[in-house]
C-alpha cells in the first residue's frame, strides 16, 4: 500500500499556524507598545532553520537557498545555467563549421530558393579539369568585357581553392538575371549556357580558351535519306549538324544501349510518306536514319523522362528503371571508323528527384577525374560515395551521414526488382561484353542526365596543392590566374580571420561563464546563517535571483525593499533572505549597490503601524460576521424590526462574498439598483427593483461601508427608511405600460380566437364554391410569431400594415397579381392548398381576411380574392367572376368523387397573374443567383454502393443558411466539407478541392447532386445549375491508383499560365553578347 500524500496538507496546517502566531504578536505589540528581540525573530522568520533540498525557493523562510541554481546536471533555458550548446549558438552562427574537410574535398553551392538545376549542372562543368582550365585561360579584358564569363571564372576559383565548404552561387546567378524562386530545367539551362558561353568565349585571343565548349561537348550528325529504288543518297544527307547532347527516348526502352538503337535506328518511308527523289524524278520508298559523324571528348545523353498526355496537354514523369553502363563503347555507333578508340568512362549522373515535371530537386553524382572518388553534389552538402555512383556496394543511407535523402532510394538492381515505393538499394551487376571483359552496369529511376569522358584523353598532373603564404598557385596541375589567385587569398585570409575571432570569442564567454558559475556557487555556500546572534545582511531576493540566473548581473539593488523610513519593514519579509557577512562583503565589493540593511535594520515605525492595522482588521472581521448573520435572517424572512430598504439583489451578492479585512469596491451601493433617475424609491414592479427590509444596526454597518469605499461620490449612498413613498412618476409610467401590455395580450387572445386554424398552422379545407383571399405566407408567419410571444419588448416583431403588403403584390405597370399561385389538391372529399409550407402565398378564408382588414389596418376590396375551379370546366370571362359547380358535382358519392379526383382544381384570381413581371423579376433573381461569389456548398463523401436516401434528400433541397464546421467532418455514411466556391468555379477545380479535402483522386470521383451525375470537368457551377447551399455527394470509384495532389497543382499552374517562360527574359535568352554598357 502506497503511503498517503500528505505534504501539501501538513504545509497548509503549517501555514496557518505561523499566520496565527504572528497575528498574536502583532496584536501584544499594539496593546503593550513594546518590541523584544524574540518578536523580531518570530516575524521576521529569523528562527527558522536553513532550509536544504527544497524543490523551488520558499518566500516563508529566508534562510532558504535552494533553487537558485539547478540540480549539478541541471540546465535551465535561458541565462547562465542553460547548455553549453545553446550558448554557443547565441554567439551566432559558427565560421569554422563551413570549413572545407580538406584540399581535396570539393566545395558545394547554395541554394537561392530554387537553383538546384543550376548548381548541378555547373557542378559539372566545374569537376571537367578541361573545362576548368579553359575558363581560368580566360584574359582579364575579355574577362571585365563579360559579366558571365568574370562570375563563372570567380565561381570556379572559389570552388577550386576556397577553404569554405560551399560557395555563395548567388552573384553569378544574378548575373544571369535568373529568378531564383522558379525551378527550371536543367537540360534547357545547360543548352543555353553554352551558347552564350560560345557568344562571350569568342572575343578571346586564347586558342584553349575560345573554343573551350565545342572542343570538349560538340559533335557531329548527319539525318540521311536513302532512295530504295536508286541506292542513292539525298543531297542533305550529305550536311552535318552539331549537337551537344544526344537526347535519347526512355519510354518503353531498359537500357543506354536500348535507347541509343532507337535513336540510331532506321525509319521507313512509305505510302503517304514517300520521299521524291531527285534521280529517280518520282515518289519512291525511301529509309531515313540518324548517322554519328563524330563525337566530343565528353559526350553528354539527355534522357526524355517527361511525356506529353495529349489527353489533359500536360507532362508527366517517366520513373521506369533505366541502366547504363560504366564504361561505354562506342565504335559501333558512329557512320565512319575514328583514329581515336571511342570508349567513354562514366563521368557524372544528373538525378531529378521527385514526380513532378515543374517541381522537385536536381543533384549530380560527379566522378572526381584525379583520384576516381565519386561525390555526391547535393546543393551546400557534398557527400563521397567511394568508388561507386551511387556508394560503395549495397551500403544503405546510414552510413552516410551527410545525405539527408539518399540516392539509393532511387536506385534499383538492374532486373528491376523493388519493395513497394522504395527501391532496393544499387547493385552492380556484371555484363560481359563483345570483347569479353565485364561491364558495370548501373540502375536509376531519376536519372535524367550522364556525362560520359573519352578514355583516351590525356590526364593531368597528380592532385596536388603548392602553397606559397596563404595563396594557392597549383591545385589539380590547374594553374589559378594571378589575378583570380590574389582575390581568393583574400577572401581566405577573410574567412580564416572570421573563425579566429568566433574562435576567441567562445572561448572567453565560455570561460566567463564558468567564472560566473563558480562565483554562485561559491556565494552561496557561504550565505546561510546558522545561529540568530551571528550578524547578518538583508539582500533583495530579486536581485538575488538574476544574480544566480543572469550572466552579466547588475549592480546590486535593495531599494525594492526599502520603507520610507529607510529601513527594512515588515511586509518585506517574504522578498529577502538572510545572508552571511562573508557572503554580503563578496557580493558587496563586487557590484556596489544598496541601500545595506544589517541585523537591527528593521523598521520600528511600520511594525507598530502592521500591528494597528491587524487588530482593526480582526475588528472589521469580527463585526462583518455578526452582520452576516442578520443578514441571513433577513433573506430568510426572519427579521421582523427591519427599518431601511437594500437592494434584494445586492444582499444576496454581500452575503456570498467571504469575510474579508476591510471594504472592497462591490460593499458599494446597496440601494443603487432601487433608487429612480429622480431620485426617489423605484416601484417594486420595476425589473430589477426588488427590495428587502433591514435592521438599522446593519444599515448602519452598509452605510459606513460604502462611505470608505468611494467618499468622493456625489449620490452618496441614498437612504430609504421604511416609511419612503414610490417615485410617483415611475408609478405612473408602470401603470401605462402595464396597461398597454393588458391591452395587447387581450388584443391577441382575441386573435388566436378569430384566425383558430391560421394561429396554429392547420391546412383549411377548401371548397370550389367559396371566395378566399392570398396573403404573403411570410407576413403570416410573423404575425402567427407574435401573437403566440409572451415577451413585453416585442413591438418590433409586430406585422406590418395589411395595405402595404397587399400593395407589395401588386405590380406598379399592370396592377395585377406578382406572384405564382399555390396549387390546390383534392384529398378526401375537400380541397387543400398543396405546398403551404412552401408557397409564397397562403390560401386564407373570407372571415380570415375581413378579421385582419380590421385588426391590421387593410381595405377589404383591395385584397386578391381567389376562387377554385376544375381545368375541366368551361372557360371564364374575366377573372372576377364568380364560378358556381352545381350540387351534383359536390355530391360525395364515389362516382363523382372520382370524377372530380380525375380533374385539376386551379385557382382563379382577382386581379389576375401579370406573367410579364413575374418573368421580368425571376430573370433578375436568377442572373443574381448565377453570378454568386465566395459561397458555400456541401459535399458528402458515401462509402457504399449507393447514397442514403437523408443524403439524397438533402442533395435534392439545399439551405443557404445553414452554418457548419469549414473542415471535414464524419458521418455515419462517411465524411462531407463544406467549401467556399463561386459561380464561375469550374468542376474541375471543385473536384481538385473535393481532393485536397477528402482524400479522393479527381479521376475516381464520381460526383454528383441528387441523382444527377456532374462529369462536365470544363463546365462552371452555374452551367451545372450548381447554387449555394446545395448539397453534392461523391463516391470513389478506386479505379486509378492514389497519388500526390502537388504533382496536378504543379502541373494545373504550368496549364493556368499557358505559356512557358523558361528562360525569357533572362541573359541566356539575349541575343547579344553581355557587354558592361
Amino acid at each position: 500500500m502506497s503511503r498517503p500524500t500528505t505534504r501539501s496538507k501538513n504545509k497548509r496546517n503549517r501555514q496557518v499556524e505561523n499566520d496565527d502566531t504572528t497575528t498574536e504578536i502583532l496584536r501584544k505589540i499594539h496593546l503593550t507598545g513594546e518590541i523584544t528581540d524574540d518578536d523580531v525573530n518570530q516575524l521576521y522568520m529569523i528562527t527558522k532553520p536553513v532550509c536544504q533540498g527544497c524543490r523551488v525557493n520558499t518566500k516563508d523562510n529566508p534562510n532558504c537557498f535552494c533553487g537558485l541554481t539547478p540540480p549539478p546536471n541541471g540546465s535551465r533555458k535561458t541565462g547562465l545555467w542553460q547548455k553549453t550548446s545553446d550558448i554557443v549558438q547565441a554567439l551566432g552562427p559558427d565560421p569554422c563549421k563551413d570549413l572545407r574537410t580538406s584540399a581535396h574535398s570539393p566545395a558545394g553551392l547554395t541554394n537561392l530558393g530554387a537553383t538546384c538545376y543550376a548548381n548541378s549542372i555547373l557542378q559539372c562543368l566545374y569537376m571537367n579539369k578541361s573545362f576548368r582550365q579553359g575558363v581560368f585561360s580566360v584574359e582579364p579584358d575579355v574577362l571585365n568585357k563579360h559579366p558571365v564569363l568574370d562570375q563563372l571564372a570567380r565561381l570556379f576559383a572559389q570552388l577550386h581553392a576556397s577553404k569554405m565548404a560551399f560557395i555563395d552561387s548567388a552573384p553569378f546567378i544574378k548575373t544571369l538575371e535568373l529568378d531564383n524562386g522558379v525551378q527550371q530545367d536543367s537540360h534547357e539551362f545547360l543548352t543555353l549556357l553554352f551558347s552564350l558561353l560560345e557568344r562571350c568565349l569568342s572575343d578571346s585571343k586564347v586558342p584553349k580558351a575560345r573554343t573551350i565548349v565545342q572542343d570538349l561537348f560538340r559533335g557531329s550528325v548527319s539525318h540521311v535519306t536513302t532512295c530504295s529504288k536508286c541506292g542513292k543518297d539525298s543531297e542533305a544527307s550529305s550536311k552535318m549538324e552539331d549537337f551537344y547532347e544526344l537526347e535519347l527516348n526512355v519510354k518503353g526502352l531498359k537500357t543506354l544501349n536500348d535507347s541509343l538503337t532507337d535513336y540510331l535506328s532506321v525509319e521507313e518511308l512509305h505510302g503517304d510518306n514517300q520521299y521524291f527523289c531527285e534521280s529517280c524524278n518520282s515518289r519512291v520508298d525511301a529509309s531515313r536514319s540518324i548517322k554519328l559523324r563524330s563525337l566530343p571528348d565528353v559526350l553528354n545523353f539527355q534522357l526524355k523522362r517527361y511525356d506529353f498526355l495529349q489527353k489533359t496537354t500536360s507532362k508527366k514523369k517517366i520513373t521506369s528503371v533505366f541502366s547504363f553502363p560504366g564504361k561505354l563503347d562506342m565504335r559501333g555507333r558512329v557512320s565512319k571508323p575514328s583514329p581515336v578508340e571511342l570508349i567513354y568512362d562514366l563521368s557524372a549522373v544528373l538525378i531529378h528527384k521527385g514526380t513532378a515535371t515543374n517541381s522537385g530537386h536536381y543533384i549530380a553524382h560527379i566522378k572526381d577525374e584525379n583520384t576516381g572518388q565519386w561525390w555526391e553534389f547535393d546543393d551546400e552538402n557534398v557527400s563521397n560515395l567511394g568508388h561507386h555512383p551511387f556508394g560503395e556496394g549495397s551500403s544503405t543511407s546510414n552510413t552516410k551521414s551527410n545525405r539527408i535523402d539518399p540516392v539509393h532510394s532511387s536506385c534499383m538492381v538492374v532486373d528491376g526488382t523493388a519493395n513497394g515505393n522504395h527501391l532496393d538499394p544499387i547493385k552492380l551487376q556484371h555484363e560481359e561484353s563483345s570483347g569479353g571483359s565485364h561491364v558495370e552496369m548501373f540502375s536509376s529511376t531519376d536519372a535524367y542526365m550522364l556525362m560520359y569522358n573519352l578514355s583516351c584523353v590525356k590526364k593531368n598532373g597528380s592532385s596536388t596543392m603548392e602553397m606559397e603564404g596563404d595563396a594557392v598557385f597549383l591545385h589539380d596541375g590547374i594553374l589559378l590566374p594571378s589575378h583570380l589567385c590574389q582575390e581568393i587569398t583574400n577572401l581566405n585570409s577573410l574567412y580564416v580571420d572570421a573563425c579566429e575571432q568566433f574562435k576567441l570569442k567562445k572561448e572567453s564567454e565560455l570561460k566567463h561563464i564558468a567564472e560566473r558559475r563558480q562565483e554562485v556557487r561559491s556565494v552561496l555556500s557561504e550565505a546561510p546563517v546558522h545561529s540568530v546572534e551571528e550578524p547578518f545582511y538583508w539582500i533583495s531576493t530579486d536581485w538575488l535571483r538574476q544574480w544566480a540566473d543572469y550572466i552579466s548581473p547588475p549592480v546590486l539593488d535593495n531599494s525594492p525593499i526599502q520603507c520610507s523610513h529607510g529601513k527594512l519593514p515588515i511586509s518585506k519579509v517574504g522578498s529577502v533572505k538572510r545572508l552571511s557577512t562573508e557572503a554580503w562583503m563578496k557580493l558587496f565589493s563586487k557590484y556596489n549597490g544598496g541601500p545595506e540593511f544589517a541585523k537591527d535594520d528593521y523598521c520600528m515605525d511600520c511594525l507598530i503601524d502592521v500591528a494597528r492595522t491587524v487588530v482593526c482588521a480582526d475588528s472589521y472581521r469580527d463585526r462583518r460576521k455578526l452582520m452576516k448573520e442578520i443578514a441571513d435572517d433577513v433573506l430568510l424572512s426572519k427579521c421582523e424590526d427591519g427599518a431601511y430598504y437594500v437592494s434584494k439583489a445586492w444582499l444576496q451578492q454581500w452575503v456570498k462574498r467571504k469575510n474579508i479585512d476591510a471594504p472592497s469596491e462591490a460593499d458599494a451601493g446597496p440601494t443603487m439598483s432601487i433608487r429612480c433617475p429622480h431620485g426617489y424609491l423605484m416601484p417594486e414592479q420595476a425589473a430589477g427593483a426588488k427590495r428587502l427590509l433591514v435592521p438599522e444596526k446593519l444599515w448602519l454597518f452598509f452605510y459606513e461601508d460604502a462611505v470608505k469605499v468611494k467618499p468622493d461620490d456625489p449620490s452618496g449612498c441614498p437612504t430609504f427608511p421604511s416609511d419612503s413613498e414610490e417615485c410617483p412618476e415611475c408609478s405612473n409610467a408602470l401603470s401605462e405600460v402595464a396597461c398597454l401590455e393588458d391591452s395587447r395580450r387581450e388584443m391577441k387572445l382575441k386573435q388566436r380566437q378569430n384566425h383558430e386554424k391560421l394561429a396554429t398552422g392547420k391546412s383549411i379545407p377548401l371548397s370550389s364554391n367559396c371566395k378566399y383571399y392570398l396573403l404573403p405566407s411570410s407576413w403570416l408567419s410573423k404575425w402567427r410569431s407574435y401573437i403566440s410571444t409572451s415577451s413585453k419588448h416585442n413591438s418590433s416583431m409586430e406585422p406590418e400594415i395589411l395595405d402595404d403588403i397587399i400593395n407589395l403584390l401588386k405590380c406598379e405597370k399592370h396592377l395585377r397579381l406578382l406572384e405564382r399561385l399555390p396549387k390546390v389538391s383534392y384529398k378526401r372529399g375537400s380541397f387543400f392548398q398543396k405546398g403551404s409550407s412552401t408557397d409564397r402565398l397562403t390560401i386564407i378564408t373570407e372571415h380570415d381576411w375581413k378579421c385582419f382588414c380590421e385588426e391590421w389596418g387593410g381595405t377589404e376590396e383591395n385584397g386578391i380574392s381567389a376562387m377554385i375551379e376544375l381545368s375541366s370546366s368551361n372557360d371564364m370571362a374575366g377573372c372576377c367572376v364568380d364560378m358556381t359547380i352545381c350540387e351534383k358535382q359536390l355530391d360525395l358519392s364515389n362516382e363523382v368523387n372520382n370524377e372530380i379526383e380525375s380533374t385539376q382544381p386551379v385557382l382563379r384570381t382577382c386581379p389576375e397573374v401579370c406573367e410579364e413581371c413575374i418573368g421580368e423579376r425571376e430573370s433578375c433573381e436568377l442572373m443574381q443567383k448565377l453570378n454568386y461569389a465566395d459561397e458555400e456548398i456541401y459535399v458528402y463523401l458515401v462509402r457504399g454502393k449507393e447514397a442514403p436516401k437523408s443524403i439524397l434528400q438533402a442533395a435534392e433541397s439545399s439551405e443557404p443558411d445553414r452554418r457548419t464546421s469549414k473542415r471535414s467532418r464524419r458521418t455515419n455514411n462517411g465524411n462531407f466539407v463544406n467549401l467556399k466556391v463561386s459561380a464561375t468555379t469550374s468542376i474541375y477545380q471543385l473536384k481538385m478541392m473535393i481532393w485536397e479535402s477528402l482524400g479522393v483522386v479527381k479521376e475516381n470521383q464520381v460526383l454528383h447532386k441528387g441523382s444527377r451525375i456532374i462529369d462536365q470537368e470544363t463546365a462552371t457551377l452555374a452551367d451545372m445549375n450548381i447554387f449555394p447551399g446545395d448539397r453534392l455527394w461523391v463516391k470513389d470509384s478506386e479505379i486509378h491508383e492514389d497519388r500526390d495532389i502537388a504533382d496536378e497543382l504543379s502541373d494545373q499552374k504550368t496549364n493556368v499560365e499557358n505559356v512557358e517562360e523558361g528562360f525569357r527574359g533572362t541573359l541566356l535568352t539575349a541575343n547579344i553578347s553581355s557587354q558592361v554598357v
